[in-house]
């Protein structure tokens, strides 16, 4: 079986799952392009620890356990928690948090922050996540004068605001995402905010878009070796 036919092949085994049932092809096959052109899917995956700035929160990623640390100076704060277990603990002008209740309240703000934060950082390896819909919209031209194509993300029973919809702009020269508009809710017609995805930097050999030419991540970090005691330790 040659290239084309296994990638034929892949595409109509995405599309007979319930997940990607209202996708394009095209747009999924975009998508695929984009991951590859960062590095590749097993390569990202391979990547086990992140950490970057984020307006004024610093977040600690170990990718492969789950485990996050996201310390926020204005609120004295710094919190442990395994996002897939919600487990965790917190700190408070360097003190144990001890309440029940108030270490849930910060453990599920910690994760709300990460899920956020993350999303500005590894948004174009997550086109093809489960409850992602993929809509080819039309093609452009990017300010650099590319032609660029428009992918409308949307999602269903995923993250914390569901109603959220994405326009991608894929440059056609590099297949990288260089643009992204952000909507409220999906009936809206004019996005909250059109901004850059720029200035990629390879890292532990992926592709990453951070110190933007506008808002977005900074100072990121990505490695196979750190201090384990970051997700334990105060």
């Amino acid at each position: 079986m040659n290239f084309k036919s296994i990638f034929t092949f892949f595409i109509a085994l995405i599309l007979s799952c319930n997940t990607f049932a209202q996708s394009d092809v095209k747009a999924i096959e975009i998508a695929h392009k984009v991951m590859e052109s960062m590095g590749g899917v097993e390569n990202w995956n391979n990547v086990h620890y992140l950490k970057w700035d984020f307006g004024k929160r610093v977040l600690h990623w170990n990718k492969w356990t789950g485990d996050v640390r996201v310390t926020s100076p204005k609120d004295e704060l710094v919190v442990l928690v395994n996002i897939n277990t919600n487990k965790g603990k917190a700190f408070k002008n360097g003190v144990l948090v001890t309440d029940a209740k108030e270490t849930t309240q910060l453990l599920n703000q910690a994760k709300k922050w990460w899920i956020n934060d993350s999303y500005w950082l590894t948004m174009p390896w997550k086109l093809l996540d489960p409850g992602v819909t993929l809509k080819l919209l039309e093609k452009t031209t990017l300010e650099n004068g590319h032609k660029a194509a428009v992918l409308q993300m949307t999602f269903e029973n995923v993250g914390v605001t569901p109603n959220n919809k994405y326009h991608v702009y894929v440059d056609a020269e590099d297949n990288l995402v260089k643009q992204w508009s952000f909507f409220s809710k999906f009936s809206d017609e004019k996005p909250k905010f059109t901004k850059p995805w720029d200035n990629y930097q390879e890292l532990n050999k992926v592709l990453l878009s951070f110190d933007r030419s506008d808002f977005g991540p900074k100072n990121v970090i990505a490695k196979q070796e750190f201090d384990g005691r970051l997700f334990t330790d105060l």
